[in-house]
């Protein structure tokens, strides 16, 4: 365990990293042991498991048990550790908890609670929960898309300075929030804000964003941090250049979303560009999700080649 300190941010590229399964549904950990290595000696600062591109709410409790294991065990402290615990409801959660604190993890992460709607009220008590229930630090997620619910800016700086949360991972797509957010949390030490976004990274660092957690970065890990280092020296054209190429390569979540959903492209087709870089074995998905087609393999594979990006 890499303990993270209670008067530093949270800083830099967290890849979420996915869960690569095998053709009988089972966790894949030479698979997740080699994915663990790439973006540890890609020099990302810290990797996140079981969050949206680890497909976290899907896994069964056996599956969390197995993840949480190899990819503490294969990063033996190198690097925080950051465990997702999200779930519909806060006994879930709490349950999820039971698992991850099983393991030398740094912090959890979880989103507001989803399927029923809630409220204002039952958001602020769910993270109160939570953070109650573990010394670890606990850091927000908001990705209403998902969850179905907007984790409010005023409620997350409240939170913040309340001590109950440590961070917050925006993927809500509200830049007035997400600035509302930076601007009240400065005077925090240790509280860090870090965007969800592969596409404004560089935006987002000018800002005072922390860092990122982002899906590509399961891909290509080492452009990212080219991308976050040029943007902390304050090398704006560099990070731009380098975002750029990452958003073109952000692209491949799309090849197969007119057939299935943008959740089962997007997360299809960051496994299919690893199993394509010779990472993992196989690019399948936690049911009911679904892979992309051999057509839609071969589009990622094409983009891939067009930036270099062979095997490893």
């Amino acid at each position: 365990m890499t303990a993270l300190s209670s008067t530093q941010p949270l800083r830099g590229v967290i890849p979420p990293i996915i869960t690569p399964l095998t053709p009988t549904g089972t966790v894949d950990v030479p698979s997740l042991e080699r994915l663990v290595n790439f973006e540890v000696d890609a020099g990302v600062h810290a990797i996140f498991a079981l969050g949206t591109g680890g497909e976290g709410p899907y896994l069964t409790d056996d599956q969390q048990h197995t993840v949480l294991r190899t990819v503490t065990d294969t990063v033996a402290g190198r690097i925080p550790v950051l465990a997702g615990v999200s779930d519909i409801g806060t006994a879930k959660v709490l349950a999820n908890v039971e698992i991850a604190t099983q393991y030398p993890v740094d912090a959890l992460v979880s989103t507001a609670a989803f399927y029923g709607s809630v409220s204002r009220v039952e958001l602020d008590a769910h993270f109160r929960a939570i953070a109650a229930s573990s010394e670890l630090p606990l850091y927000a997620y908001d990705i209403p898309l998902f969850t179905g619910v907007k984790l409010p800016a005023d409620l997350t700086v409240e939170l913040a300075h309340d001590g109950v949360i440590a961070g917050v991972k925006d993927t809500s797509g509200e830049e007035d929030g997400f600035r509302f957010i930076i601007e009240n949390t400065r005077d925090l030490p240790g509280f860090s804000v870090i965007t969800g976004s592969d596409i404004t990274g560089d935006a987002a660092i000018l800002q005072g964003a922390h860092g990122l957690i982002v899906g590509v970065a399961n891909i290509d890990p080492h452009g990212f941090v080219e991308m976050y280092d040029a943007a902390v020296r304050g090398d704006w054209q560099a990070a731009r250049i380098v975002q750029e190429r990452l958003h073109a390569l952000r692209l491949i979540a799309k090849i197969a979303a007119g057939r299935i959903s943008g959740f089962s492209a997007t997360i299809g087709a960051f496994k299919a560009a690893q199993a394509y870089r010779g990472i993992i074995d196989h690019d399948l998905l936690q049911a009911p999700l679904q892979s992309l087609d051999d057509a839609e393999r071969a589009a990622v594979h094409r983009v891939l080649d067009g930036q270099g990006l062979g095997r490893i």
